[in-house]
């Protein structure tokens, strides 16, 4: 029995034997495969480092800066846009308080990695998440030297490969120091300034090695984003981003409590000017090309300014140049008050391409990449918001010029318009609420056909509308955030296209120095209304320049347009002031270019207000502008759809609807001869008043007073 168990004992045995001796030969395959592994880690290191070995660095000794062409839409060059040279100081002429706030805020652990810093990263991360933004970045100073030396700015897998190759390169090569002045002297600071010494320059007038431990974090805070920092643009965020470089400066042990608390406070004082060292012509649409290849391109304006680049524009300079020539004559300007310039922007555009054409964005002294109000500005844009959020959307409703509309008292849910007149006339045509720019027929209509039909209308035109833009306000242009002469301009474009919206652009393409495209436009175009119901619009709009609001627009040319105003707001600042106006406008086209004018000042108060009438200076503008720019354009017609005739007379589209319509209750049906009567009376009071208001204009010094558009 015993005998049996051992016999089956090592029976067991030898087949655990058996067993044993079979992972040999999977050991053997393992370590072959690890091997395997092992090598071709091997040769990928021995690679990467070779391939890293060749990087060249050369260029951290002296960056070259080639200026970048401006071509206009012949392709001939129109400008060249060139920067400030870079003046290098030595690390020893840098303070040190300004070295200790670079680091502070760009690279916390500069002076322990080799590079390229992983845990810096992941602090980075939770650092913005904490705070909702980016208060620190994840690159080290090492990254960014080598991703604005040597690199575009694209986000990729490859790119950010080769940014940590060259920056381990850079650590190889340098000493943190020589890093860390090179970065420096180097680095972008907005304004068109390298460098640390010229950024001391251009912002507060001095050699760096004067700088004060305030303004040292102000320049600190730039290289993140120059233009969004810049105390020139807005000094708000400029503070802001100080402060947070100081706290970051405390938390670090850079400055003690005392010299934190007394750093806060210290105000800064900016260089009057600006850049002065950035050269170029047509400086406003400079500023605009610029911003376009940076947000909608995603280039740097170190590419932008010092890459050699070719950026080929819808520039025209007849247009511009005739542009720039109407705003050096203030006589088409109201006065303006002693202490703040009546301020102006204005766009033109090809509707049928989206090409802009000029751009004008200010009155006065030129700051680079300053406020811009031909696209920056945000305003209500008062009546000339009429035909895109009512008029327009009406005659796709099914509307006519000839359609009766509601004018008597309103209140739909507590809103209650009114007219400049305080005046109701019953009912009036479609036409002559367009023409006499009345704010009742509009609110109503809008109401009738639905204010979520307005809102998808303007929309598609490319005009964003706030949380806030959801009453029947937008009628009269009444918005949250307001609109630009940009935006404005793009979106009249529709009318003379035919119903078709060309998104705006003044960038057609991008080349490098060896002539390959690195950005080109594809605007699409955006089919917004029916081409009879766009001509329809041409025809109301032409009736206002004929015998509206508009009639200072007119040229011996085919105009359209609208006027608009804002009125200033119903506070105790501006009790008994009348009928003053925040805002002026005029947009309107010829069959060859549409154009939007803004007029205001930009701090609105009680003694800084528009007294002109309606859009009285804006049209006299549009008028210099277009007439001196198709001086030698041959007149022609507006486009026609196939399915109108070839009569002058403009059309609806059929029966308008709401031509059979009975009033509103309590409005009493008028027999046409009192109608006719009745609209001849008004006209004629209507010129008049305007005649006196014209006059009344003349004799005025500086502007206090009326308001003829009736917008509210």
């Amino acid at each position: 029995m015993m005998k049996t168990v051992a016999s089956g004992t090592r029976a067991s045995s030898g087949q655990a034997k058996k067993k044993r001796r079979q992972p040999p030969r999977l050991r053997t395959y393992w370590r072959l495969l690890l091997s395997v592994a092992l090598l071709a880690v091997i040769l990928s290191v021995a690679a990467i480092a070779l391939w890293i070995r060749s990087l060249d660095i050369g260029k951290l000794a002296d960056p070259p800066l080639a200026p970048t062409q401006l071509m206009d839409r012949n392709g001939k060059a129109a400008s060249e846009v060139s920067s400030s040279k870079i003046v290098p100081v030595k690390l020893e002429q840098i303070p040190l308080h300004l070295r200790q706030a670079i680091v502070a805020v760009e690279d916390r652990r500069y002076y322990e990695h080799s590079g390229v810093d992983g845990l810096g990263i992941a602090r980075a991360l939770f650092r913005n998440l904490k705070q909702g933004g980016v208060a620190e970045g994840g690159s080290t100073i090492t990254q960014q030297l080598a991703k604005n030396m040597f690199l575009t700015h694209e986000q990729t897998l490859s790119r950010k490969l080769t940014e940590a190759a060259y920056a381990y390169k850079i650590e190889q090569t340098y000493d943190k120091d020589r890093i860390l002045e090179t970065y420096l002297n180097q680095i972008y600071f907005g304004e068109g300034q390298w460098g640390i010494q010229q950024a001391a320059k251009t912002y507060f007038g001095k050699d760096v090695e004067k700088l004060t431990l305030g303004e040292s974090a102000m320049l600190a805070a730039l290289p993140k984003a120059p233009s969004h920092y810049s105390p020139y643009k807005n000094m708000e965020k400029a503070l802001d981003r100080r402060n947070l470089v100081l706290g970051l400066m405390l938390e670090e042990g850079y400055i003690t409590d005392a010299e934190y608390r007394g750093a806060v406070v210290e105000p800064i004082v900016v260089s009057d000017g600006g850049n002065e060292s950035l050269r170029g012509q047509y400086a406003y649409y400079l500023d605009q090309v610029i911003e376009e290849a940076i947000e909608r391109y995603g280039f740097t304006e170190r590419q932008l300014l010092g890459g050699g680049l070719r950026i080929f524009t819808e520039l025209d300079p007849t247009v511009q140049s005739s542009m720039e020539a109407a705003y050096g004559n203030d006589a088409l300007f109201p006065a303006s008050a002693p202490d703040q310039l009546m301020q102006s922007g204005a766009v033109i555009l090809d509707p049928y391409t989206g090409g802009v054409r000029g751009i004008v964005g200010g009155r006065g002294k030129h700051v680079y990449r300053g406020f811009n109000h031909a696209t920056d500005l945000k305003r209500q844009p008062g009546s000339s918001f009429k035909p895109l959020i009512v008029y327009a959307p009406a005659i796709e409703k099914g509307y006519g010029p000839t359609s009766r509309l509601y004018d008597g008292p309103l209140n739909i849910n507590g809103y209650k318009p009114t007219d400049w007149d305080k005046r109701t006339r019953g009912e009036v045509s479609l036409k002559e609420a367009v023409i006499r720019s009345w704010n009742i027929p509009a609110v109503w209509l809008l109401n009738e056909i639905g204010l979520q039909t307005g809102k998808v209308f303007v929309q598609k035109l490319g005009i964003p509308l706030a949380k806030g833009d959801d009453n029947l306000a937008l009628a009269l242009g009444g918005m949250e955030e307001g609109v630009s002469p940009l935006q404005m301009a793009q979106a009249y474009g529709m009318f003379p296209n035919l119903g078709v919206m060309m998104p705006a652009h003044t960038i057609v393409k991008i080349t490098a120095a060896d002539g390959r495209v690195l950005a080109e436009a594809k605007p699409e175009p955006v089919t917004v209304m029916s081409p009879t119901g766009a001509y329809a619009m041409t025809g109301l709009l032409q009736d206002v320049i004929r015998e509206g609001t508009g009639g200072n627009a007119a040229m011996s040319r085919p105009v359209a347009g609208k006027t608009g105003t804002t009125q200033l707001p119903a506070t105790k600042e501006f009790e008994g002031i009348g009928d003053g106006s925040k805002d002026a406008w005029f947009v309107g086209y010829t069959p060859e270019l549409v154009g939007a004018v803004w007029i205001g000042y930009d701090q609105t108060d009680r003694n800084h207000y528009l007294s002109t009438s309606g859009g009285y200076n804006p049209a006299l503008v549009f008028k210099e502008m277009m007439s001196t720019a198709l001086r030698d354009v041959p007149a022609v017609s507006f486009k026609q759809p196939p399915q109108v005739g070839k009569s002058d007379t403009i059309i609806a589209p059929g029966k308008g609807k709401g031509d059979d319509k009975k009033e509103p209750p309590g409005q009493a049906k008028k027999n046409n001869d009192k109608e006719e009567e009745k609209r001849k009376e008004e006209k004629k009071k209507e010129q008049e008043r305007e005649k006196k208001e014209k006059e009344k204009e003349k004799e005025k010094s500086k502007g206090r007073h009326n308001n003829d558009d009736g917008d509210d």
